[in-house]
């Protein structure tokens, strides 16, 4: 999973009803053992995360127009 500062990532929920867990990636943390992502939650918490394969994706964050670039 290529991610970047500032992308989104979403937890699917492991039960029926519930609602996924959506927030902002901080850090990228590179170990030995695989990544971490240090996370700001939209319900406010922040917390480190090594999601499991196939539980979570990344929406990337769009890219930001250079000031003064729109005519």
């Amino acid at each position: 999973m290529a991610v970047k500062l500032r992308d989104r990532i979403v937890i699917d929920s492991d039960k029926a009803g519930q609602p996924n867990r959506e927030g902002e990636i901080l850090e990228v943390i590179e170990a030995e053992y695989g990544t971490r992502y240090r996370v700001a939650w939209d319900d406010g918490h922040e917390s480190t995360i090594r999601p499991a394969g196939g539980t979570a994706h990344v929406v990337h964050a769009k890219a930001k127009e250079p000031t003064g670039s729109r005519r």
